[in-house]
């Protein structure tokens, strides 16, 4: 019977937490695909590369809200067992309030790891793979980022302004700019110009202009009619470098024995050269594989302070305290992990110190649930 009765509640909150974890996600990720427009609108990138960039961040949405929307199904649904008198069927039926506790501490560390699989794999392969979408597309459509009255420099060593543009896509008294090697440039004023695509390949046609050559400490010029300005080999300047965070776990833990030199982390080291791995950027990479493998350890202590509604039925005074102090502490618990990351430094010591936070409060917690339940039986 209690096989039944814990399948019952554990359903109930899995269904409830599945439901609120996606749809809030869903919100969320919504919002943050509208920013991402400016992929296509700014970047005149390919609509391909931003449902798919849009899409890849969507399991960082879920680990984020992973935490706060199980303590809040568990919170809410247990609850709403207490007002429909549900949990006190339980009770009559000889439901241990202790072995209710046990049963999903167990639970807590499924979950647990679940949480870890998306923040330390699925959630850095995502936002790599996203990355390199980026990365490896090209500007679709010129045309597109020159915006009139604007020093448009979307091109990596090319700075276009252009005073209007009609609706036949002329752009009107144009300057445009072109870093060269060793601090040289070109500098090319043009009555008026346009975005071709010819063969393929994008040029900016220009028409009535000047350029201006400065190269090797000697400034000449020329005067044309027309001139083509080919962009086939220019690229953005839109972030592609990989980010600490977009890096797998394993080689955060390879730099981490790398820099340190750790000889007892020796089964982690390869040869392979990994981004960003460097003293100066320590602090990020221990923060990375704390966010990734010691936050989510605070799943099983919000899962715990859930419970602390179990303490009191409904009819006593105090439900509705230990409901407000139940809600107040899970909140500043999913705080608490969030703001912890901020403190991570280069010192070590320091860090173990911010790691035991978490197994030092679930210990509390957990004895003093059983030791609550035990008191309340025996008296």
């Amino acid at each position: 019977m209690k096989k039944i009765i814990f399948r019952k509640l554990l359903l109930d909150y899995i269904i409830f937490f599945t439901i609120a974890l996606f749809s809030s996600s869903i919100v969320v990720w919504i919002f943050q695909a509208v920013n991402f427009l400016d992929i296509i609108i700014e970047d005149s990138r390919d609509y391909l590369v931003y449902i798919n960039y849009s899409l890849l961040n969507f399991p960082k949405i879920l680990s984020r809200l992973f935490p706060f929307v199980l303590f809040f199904s568990i919170f809410y649904v247990t609850d709403k067992y207490e007002q429909n008198n549900e949990l006190m069927i339980f009770w009559n039926f000889g439901v241990n309030k202790v072995d209710v506790i046990n049963f999903f501490f167990k639970i807590s560390f499924l979950l647990l790891i679940i949480q870890i699989i998306l923040t330390s794999i699925i959630v850095p392969n995502s936002q790599n793979l996203a990355r390199s979408f980026i990365k490896n597309s090209n500007i679709s459509d010129f045309s597109n980022f020159i915006k009139p009255q604007k020093f448009n420099d979307t091109i990596t060593g090319v700075t276009i302004f252009s005073e209007k543009k009609d609706l036949d896509g002329y752009l009107y008294n144009l300057y445009v700019k072109r870093e060269l090697e060793n601090n040289d440039f070109l500098i090319t004023y043009a009555e008026k110009g346009k975005f071709e695509n010819i063969n393929n390949i994008p040029v900016l046609i220009l028409f009535n202009g000047e350029t201006i050559n400065y190269q090797n400490n000697e400034i000449t010029n020329f005067s044309f009619s027309k001139t083509d300005f080919i962009l086939k080999n220019y690229t953005t300047n839109t972030t592609t470098q990989t980010k600490t965070q977009e890096i797998s776990t394993t080689n955060l833990f390879v730099c981490f024995q790398r820099i340190y030199k750790f000889e007892y982390l020796n089964f982690f080291s390869n040869n392979t050269n990994i981004i960003n791995c460097s003293s100066k950027n320590i602090k990020n990479i221990i923060r990375e594989i704390y966010k990734r493998l010691v936050i989510p350890f605070y799943i099983p202590l919000l899962i715990l302070i859930s419970f602390l509604l179990i303490l009191y039925s409904k009819e006593s005074a105090n439900y509705k305290k230990i409901k407000f102090l139940t809600f107040f502490l899970g909140l500043i618990t999913v705080i608490l992990s969030e703001t912890t990351i901020r403190f991570i430094t280069s010192n070590l010591i320091f860090n173990m110190k911010l790691t035991i936070i978490p197994f030092i409060l679930i210990l509390v917690f957990y004895f003093f649930l059983i030791f609550s339940f035990k008191s309340f039986k025996k008296n």
